[in-house]
């Protein structure tokens, strides 16, 4: 069965194929038009389909539109109530709503030979639900999803037994945590529905002095439901513009709702498990990218194994809706990883490095010259294999530099052109990880959990830790990435540390980057020493000397 996943109403919009219950493909639509986040998540962008995202999935199979057996578009219009009737103040929702009942046509439109009958709605937290139980490892697994909003609701918790779901609880509108954050990071300055990790990233500044008011308005209320609604964020700090500088009294109040929102899913998970009793969460929507509160869920909570879905926000949705349709008939396999997007052969990189008329070098081994630049203290951008579904950069589309040296925190944030208070993460392999990082979840290959670093490693890798001793890990594990991790150990090798440096491929306000053109790109405009692009090496100084 040939099954086209969609994201498209809210925010983020992707594809994902399916066939025969295999994922093939996943991309996110902004990698392809090279707006970030696709488009903003407005009643007025609603139509706008991921129309590029979505040809490449049927070209990477060979496919074309009328081959396909079914496409899931992940939000069911006759589910939905008027914004209105869900407290909401939006009042354009109801051309929201107007343009998810006629997706089928555009769709259609835009898909030639696409009957529109094959288009199938899922609701969206089950398209949530199915991009975390049905694609992680646990086939049986309690699973829970909280974001912004779906059709009427914000929050699912429930069960995945034999890859059916048995849903145990919702949440209503307007009671939301993913809203509620939405609001705290337009309070702080930043943008909404897009810059939510910058509020989780100042929280490590603050101390959560307002957690006893925000209780308030944001705690559990039992039976697996919760309030998130009504709070005054401005009685409780003062509104950030845009480009004024950060107080203690914004990170104290992100401090606080950093604590208050793990508060509330750590009994949403005990209360899950409970109810439904295993070994297993899974988790998926956009509160399932905060990696602070999954820490928390992972070491204070009931289960054994939190598996998080590496595209947790509203793009895994395209996935999950196919994977919920597929598993109607048989189950269907668990996603092989995060690469699941483009990619290029060999010959198309050096015709690209040609084309571009820019000088080159093809080494033994780019693994080992990328190492030797980094223990010369170069950056480093790393552009290889298929690029990563999902909003983190894990080896494949990244910006590299020397953990060991202080200054590259901010030397590297200067590259990107974002604040100063933004982490950059560890890379570790998967085999030396225990000696360094601990209290999370081992291994971790997909950044998704925070970890404590080990007191006797902190000043050797000082770039990596965050304020407050922790760091966001990716763990390499050989098998699975073998360029990486030979890059790595060439890297331990030269300087006797295991961990490299590992943030994304971009620069502030701008999508990862995804093809051969936004590297040279990058590398073009940003005060970067090296491009390894497959096996090609370019150097600044003979590039722009």
């Amino acid at each position: 069965m040939r099954i086209l996943g969609i994201n498209a109403l809210f925010h983020d919009p992707a594809a994902a194929l399916l066939v025969d219950g295999r994922t093939v493909a996943a991309a996110e639509e902004e990698r392809f038009s090279r707006r970030k986040h696709g488009k903003r998540p407005l009643p007025f962008s609603a139509w706008e389909l991921p129309e590029r995202s979505a040809r490449w999935c049927l070209e990477q199979a060979g496919l074309s539109p009328g081959d396909l057996d079914a496409v899931t578009y992940s939000f069911d219009p006759s589910l939905a109530r008027p914004a209105r009737d869900l407290g909401l103040d939006d009042p354009w929702d109801p051309l929201r709503l107007e343009y998810a009942r006629r997706a089928p046509e555009f769709l259609a439109e835009a898909l030639p030979g696409l009957d529109p009958a094959r288009v199938v709605f899922v609701p969206h937290h089950v398209a949530h639900a199915a991009s975390a139980g049905p694609a992680s490892p646990h086939p049986d697994s309690a699973v829970l999803v909280l974001d912004g909003r779906g059709e009427a609701t914000s929050h699912l918790a429930g069960r995945y037994r034999d890859g059916k779901l048995d849903t145990l609880a919702t949440q209503a509108l307007p009671d939301s945590l993913g809203l509620v954050y939405e609001e705290l990071t337009a309070h702080l300055g930043f943008l909404r529905s897009s810059d939510e990790y910058k509020v989780m990233a100042l929280a490590s500044y603050g101390t959560p002095r307002h957690l006893a008011r925000l209780r308030e308005d944001i705690h559990p209320t039992g039976h697996g439901g919760f309030r998130a609604h009504g709070v005054d964020w401005s009685a409780l700090a003062p509104p950030r513009a845009k480009d004024e500088p950060w107080t203690r009294d914004h990170a104290d109040l992100a401090a606080s709702a950093q604590a208050v929102l793990e508060e509330v899913l750590l009994e949403l998970a005990h209360w899950l498990h409970r109810e439904a009793g295993g070994e297993a969460l899974t988790m998926a929507g956009g509160v399932a990218l905060n990696c602070v509160a999954n820490s928390a869920i992972a070491a204070r909570g009931p289960y054994r194994n939190v598996w998080v879905q590496p595209a947790a926000g509203d793009a895994g949705t395209a996935l999950g809706g196919a994977l919920h349709l597929a598993a109607q008939e048989s189950t269907p396999e668990p996603m092989p990883g995060a690469a699941l997007g483009r990619g290029w052969s060999d010959d198309e990189l050096r015709a690209w490095l040609e084309r571009a008329a820019i000088p080159y070098e093809t080494p033994d081994d780019i693994a080992e010259t990328v190492a030797e630049e980094l223990a010369r203290d170069g950056i480093v951008a790393w552009f290889q294999g298929r690029s990563e579904y999902g909003p983190r950069a894990l080896g494949h589309r990244s910006l590299l530099a020397h953990p060991g040296r202080a200054e590259n925190l901010e030397r590297l944030n200067h590259v990107k052109g974002r604040e100063e208070f933004r982490p950059v993460a560890p890379m570790v392999l998967a085999d030396r990880a225990a000696e360094l990082f601990s209290g999370g979840p081992l291994p971790s290959p997909y950044m998704l959990f925070v970890h404590d670093v080990a007191t006797e490693w902190r000043d050797r890798v000082p770039a990596v830790v965050h304020v407050d001793g922790t760091a966001r890990i990716q763990t390499v594990e050989e098998g699975r990435e073998p360029l990486v991790a030979r890059m790595l150990r060439g890297f331990e090798r030269r300087t006797g540390l295991p961990v490299v440096v590992n943030t994304s491929l971009n620069t502030a306000g701008r999508p990862m980057a995804d093809d051969p053109r936004d590297a040279l790109e990058c590398f073009g405009s940003a005060p970067v020493d090296l491009l390894a692009i497959g096996p090609y090496a370019v150097r600044r100084g003979r590039a722009f000397g």
